[in-house]
């Protein structure tokens, strides 16, 4: 029996760990993928307070050993199910656990177009992070998928690594920023390709080229998809409110059952930064140390 699960490790569920930890709460943090979240794969973080400049792998390993120096266990156990009440009960594909709390950070993952191979060539020509692959595809051509702020940041991030960029866009104008939009288009060596998409991805074991939806062809050694993100709210869909874009619904990281809290970017909010899943972290985990105190 715990007082307090949480579910993710990164950012959110490490912060909500250690706060619960120090409130002398047995705490348990589940992760089914990689301690550290999302960040662990940036090759460079400078906008975290404290720390000028480090990589994600190495602020990732300090969450963790100052998780562990505190004694907070941190499973590899992927959750499949939630049972409420005022004892929860968390199933993993490795046991059951219950507790009064449940702190959900589950953070959200990359949109995909939803080819057929398209998750074999991740990896493998296809990547998300500009800051993290970028430098693999120095010199190459490369395309990037999408019209909004990301997509065209990326792009001109790119255009001092590539040698060409296509912009692929299924919009007929951009969505980004005025001031980002005319830098893009003052760049020399992207261009910018509107109102059609990916329809086929060409390759062997990696990836080579693309046919566009207009069926013009892409040689191209590698693709950046930047079309937003999905939360990874599905185990609690049926659980607590989602929004229209099935983010948890939530003011003050509460959710509609009163001993289940949400933080990070899986929680509905306008900014999704490092330092805001942080602040989520400390939020949720101060909830669920006054819901512990009031229910005594």
């Amino acid at each position: 029996m715990y007082d307090v699960i949480i579910i993710g490790g990164g950012p959110a569920g490490i912060t909500a760990g250690i706060y619960c930890q120090r409130a002398n709460l047995k705490t348990i943090i589940f992760e089914k993928e990689t301690i550290g979240g999302q960040i662990a794969s940036s090759p460079l973080v400078e906008n975290f307070p404290g720390c000028k400049s480090i990589s994600g792998a190495q602020l990732a390993t300090n969450f963790y050993e100052q998780a562990d120096e505190l004694g907070i266990p941190i499973e590899i156990e992927e959750v499949l199910e939630i049972i409420p009440g005022e004892k929860i009960k968390v199933i993993t594909d490795f046991g059951e656990y219950e507790s009064k709390v449940v702190i959900l950070a589950t953070g959200s993952k990359y949109r995909l177009l939803g080819l057929p191979n398209e998750i074999e060539y991740i990896g493998k020509g296809i990547a998300f992070c500009t800051s993290c692959d970028g430098a693999f595809f120095k010199g190459k051509d490369i395309a990037i998928i999408g019209g909004g702020n990301s997509a065209v940041t990326n792009a001109i991030y790119m255009s001092n690594i590539a040698k060409k960029i296509y912009l692929v866009d299924i919009c007929d104008h951009l969505i980004c920023e005025k001031t980002l939009e005319d830098k893009l288009r003052s760049l020399d060596n992207v261009e910018i390709i509107q109102q059609t998409g990916v329809k086929e991805l060409l390759g062997d074991e990696e990836l080579n080229g693309v046919i566009l939806s207009n069926d013009r062809k892409l040689d191209i050694q590698g693709m950046f998809i930047s079309i937003g993100m999905v939360a990874q709210t599905e185990l609690v869909k049926d659980l607590v409110k989602l929004n229209k874009q099935n983010y948890v619904d939530s003011e003050d990281c509460k959710t509609n059952l009163d001993n289940i809290f949400v933080a990070g970017d899986c929680r509905s909010k306008n900014i999704r930064q490092l330092t805001t899943a942080v602040a989520d972290g400390t939020t949720a985990a101060i909830n669920a140390i006054k819901y512990i105190e009031d229910h005594k």
